[in-house]
């Protein structure tokens, strides 16, 4: 059977990811366009990325990003409040826009006829925008409102932010996106004003454009609503790198909470830092070894097997700017603790840095893992995102074309050797959520 299932893999999924009509291009004022054609519907997808996100920012200004991108959607000379979501409304376009660590982005999915009105909308907004006080004063609280709905008022998420905070001593990803409440309450006007004019020009951006359109068309188009747009003079941002651990750091957050939670991660490389490649991918496949489906190791063994946990969850990104985190995190059931649950996931990492892993194992989570990235990119919009995201964090998308190719090569040793190396107290954090005040 799974002789069988390797067939139909290497049938059905391509070597590569991304590969195919792809067109890059650069206007005059440094604006950098990149179309994938995808001809199966009517439709595009128009994204523009800013590298600009939370990890740019300084000490006391967090949630400066995340706040600019509130106001974009506020008007500009050309269009009054209230008009760009209107318009595009009536031309039958969903768009929306969401800031990360490293990264700012806006996307219409939108009839490919309608792409004109995308560019012409964003082009408007990405160097005539219009701050206005009493705007940015009611969206403050707005975003001061969002941070106690999504943050303050939710166990999980407080514990996640003050785990991170603590995990990151010196790197700017010790910051929550959002900003901490007390910057947020204190960002003025003239604060978002600077910073959109720093980071908001052509040369600081991507436009990504995929769907059933034409490149040269879509290149006229941009030079004529991006091109004459004015860049700016863009200085990196200042290098903060994370100091070294010299030991596992530990934190309990106290709060009304029903069930006890535990998170804990370990300090990793990314591509972006430029570790030894076949590394990353490694960590990558050693994730998805962990906790690729209920059939994966943590899920397997602690969830159905030991039933010492009720879930857990891996989660680990190769594609950041900075050193990231390998997470581990999951919630005790009640006839166990969050210790006896933290000493079972010390013991499946025992037995990756101890005994080789199977190779039926390991080619089983290849298959999952190049099959989880492959229906990923069935979507538009997520074509656009993989290109869009390499391209702002300083890698070249073709780096994911590379992707099956590189999951396919890790052996069961480089598993071993990166759990050895990585997986460490000297690299670990762990954060405990206790819970207090309300009754199980």
């Amino acid at each position: 059977m799974f002789k069988y299932l390797q067939l139909i893999v290497l049938l059905v999924f391509p070597t590569t990811l991304l590969a195919g009509e792809v067109h890059e291009f650069t206007l005059d004022n440094g604006l950098k366009l990149i179309v994938k054609e995808d001809h199966r519907a009517p439709v595009a997808v128009s994204q523009v990325w800013y590298k600009i996100g939370n990890s740019y920012e300084q000490e006391g200004k967090t949630g400066l990003s995340h706040m600019l991108e509130h106001m974009m959607f506020k008007g500009t000379e050309k269009y009054v409040l209230g008009e760009f979501n209107r318009i595009m409304a009536i031309n039958g376009a969903s768009q929306n826009a969401f800031t990360g660590t490293d990264y700012t982005a806006y996307f219409q999915t939108l009839e490919k006829t309608r792409l004109p009105i995308s560019f012409e909308m964003e082009a408007d907004r990405m160097r005539g925008l219009v701050l206005v006080e009493d705007e940015f004063v009611k969206e403050r609280e707005v975003v001061k409102e969002e941070r106690r709905t999504r943050t303050d008022d939710r166990p999980t998420s407080l514990l996640y932010e003050y785990f991170r905070a603590t995990a990151f001593q010196t790197s700017p990803y010790h910051n929550p996106v959002i900003g901490w409440m007390n910057d947020i309450g204190s960002l003025q006007l003239a604060d978002l004003q600077a910073w959109y004019q720093q980071w908001y020009a052509p040369n600081n951006a991507t436009v990504v454009v995929v769907g059933d359109i034409e490149p040269q068309a879509v290149l006229k188009l941009a030079k004529q609503y991006f091109g004459p747009l004015k860049p700016s003079e863009i200085k990196p941002p200042n290098s903060r790198p994370e100091v070294e651990q010299f030991g596992i750091k530990r934190i309990k957050v106290k709060q009304p909470a029903k069930l006890p939670n535990l998170m804990m991660g370990y300090k990793v490389p990314v591509l972006a830092t430029k570790p030894e490649q076949w590394e990353v991918y490694a960590l990558e496949a050693l994730a998805y070894l962990l906790d690729g489906g209920e059939s994966t190791r943590l899920p397997k063994n602690l969830v159905r097997g030991q039933q010492i946990a009720s879930n857990i969850h891996v989660s680990y990104n190769l594609f950041a700017r900075l050193e990231s985190l390998f997470t581990i995190q999951g919630v005790p059931t009640d006839e166990h603790t969050v210790a006896e649950l933290e000493t079972a996931i010390y013991e499946q990492i025992k037995q990756l840095k101890d005994e080789l892993v199977n190779q039926q194992e390991l080619n089983m989570v290849k298959i999952k893992l190049q099959a989880s990235q492959v229906y990923e990119l069935d979507s538009l919009f997520y074509q656009g995102m993989k290109i869009g995201l390499l391209e702002t964090i300083g890698l070249d998308w073709r780096i994911f074309d590379d992707y099956l190719t590189n999951i396919k090569a890790v052996t069961a040793e480089q598993i071993q050797m990166v759990a050895r190396k990585y997986l460490i107290e000297d690299r670990l954090t762990v954060a405990v959520l206790e819970p207090m005040g309300v009754d199980k």
